[in-house]
């Protein structure tokens, strides 16, 4: 992979899952034998003409896609530089981008044979997605989530309980996206027979890295066609939140190739990185390390004990990142910036007066990036942010936030 890498963004990883120092497979000898049956399988997958036939259908017919390009604006005309596009995925079925990738899973968990699904959840999205799939397939579903995860996201938990689904909420750790992805690799060891692991980020041991970009790059290459119909030309910069990065890599891989293209991934500073430890940005103050099978960047003391993040968003609470962002980090290739919980609350507000819109806080992130760099931007700058979720999951968290009093006579 090192020789091709000189020449493309996209080439990796390599024949060990890594990109560059970043990935691999950091897995117990019981699970190892699953690894590599699902990436054979998922070989297999990707020059099989019917699996990609099956997708196609599903993500037309029973997602919604291709989900529309959005021009904003008053958004633009508010912050009074470049044109601001929404890539809206959070108008797929289920409220945002992760049934891109929860499809493909099960699809490959069912050409395995297995009938019982995992998988963690923070915000809630992935894990109603996957209770979603499994609901339309005949399948068992549990789903792994902090304890104070189910608490701020309620209305998600519920989702997933109408949808069959059995919801295990972690206490342990501070019962977050991190504790809760540590109980589901426990459950896979100890039910290796029967259970796929449904892995909703671009992290994790490979080929979940790969693969899931992969399945999400759909947002990305749908991008890139809507822009040429309505633009005539690529955007000049693309933006997006990062916690894991899924719907970041989704987006960014179909144009890492395309040099002319700015690229920006927006990580959850919680109360400032500047803060004792009260954010998730993982590239700003974290170092390389191994979490949850792979390498990569790592909120950590310095006896290498993972650090409790914080960020208002629970999609972004995660103390790591993809490890092909971290490689795309050291390189150069995307530039990796944060956002507090206070921008991205001024941002949620932002969205739903002027674009009728009402955002996940995961995207408030980005679109408060987008919002400092627009104004000193010309008019015939072209942003793109990618709208990854839906905020209906978030609103009692925001009020709480605003202290906004929720009591109606």
């Amino acid at each position: 992979m090192a020789g091709d890498l000189l020449n493309s963004f996209t080439a990796g990883p390599d024949e060990s899952g890594r990109f560059g120092d970043f990935g691999g497979r950091f897995v117990s000898e019981t699970l190892m034998p699953l690894i590599l049956e699902l990436e054979k399988e998922y070989e297999n997958a990707k020059i099989d003409s019917n699996f990609w036939k099956e997708m196609d259908d599903l993500w037309a017919n029973y997602v919604g896609r291709p989900s529309p390009l959005y021009f904003c604006e008053r958004l633009t005309n508010h912050f009074a530089g470049a044109k601001i596009y929404m890539k809206r995925d959070e108008l797929n079925h289920t409220g945002a981008h992760k049934i891109n990738n929860v499809l493909g899973q099960i699809l490959l968990a069912r050409r395995m044979n297995k009938k019982r699904i995992i998988a963690e959840t923070g915000a809630g999205q992935h894990g109603v997605a996957t209770a979603t799939v499994c609901a339309k397939f005949g399948l068992k579903c549990v789903v792994y989530m902090g304890a104070h995860d189910v608490e701020r996201q309620a209305p998600n938990v519920f989702r997933m309980k109408l949808l069959g689904a059995e919801v295990i909420p972690v206490t342990s750790g501070r019962g977050t996206l991190k504790d809760a992805m540590n109980d589901a690799l426990r459950d896979w060891v100890t039910n290796v027979e029967d259970t796929f692991y449904c892995i909703g980020t671009v992290a994790g041991p490979h080929p979940y890295p790969e693969m899931v970009r992969d399945f999400q790059s759909i947002i990305g290459k749908e991008t890139k066609t809507q822009m040429l119909e309505q633009e005539g030309r690529a955007p000049d910069t693309l933006v997006a939140a990062i916690g894991g990065g899924s719907n970041a890599m989704g987006l960014f891989y179909p144009f890492l190739d395309d040099l002319k293209v700015s690229i920006i991934g927006v990580e959850a500073g919680g109360k400032g990185v500047n803060s004792k430890m009260e954010h998730c940005a993982s590239l700003t103050g974290g170092r390389p390390g191994v979490l949850h099978g792979n390498r990569t960047y790592l909120l950590q003391d310095d006896d290498g004990q993972i650090l409790e993040g914080f960020s208002i968003s629970a999609g972004l609470d995660y103390p790591g990142i993809g490890p092909e962002h971290a490689w795309l980090h050291e390189s150069g290739r995307v530039n990796y910036v944060s956002i507090t919980d206070k921008e991205a609350l001024t941002a949620f507000q932002l969205c739903c007066e002027l674009e009728g819109i009402i955002p996940a806080l995961e995207p408030s992130h980005a679109l408060a990036h987008v919002g400092k760099i627009a104004p000193k931007l010309p008019s015939d700058h072209i942003i793109c942010m990618n709208m990854c979720g839906r905020g209906d999951k978030d609103i009692f968290t925001v009020a709480k936030a605003l202290n906004f009093d929720m009591e109606f006579s």
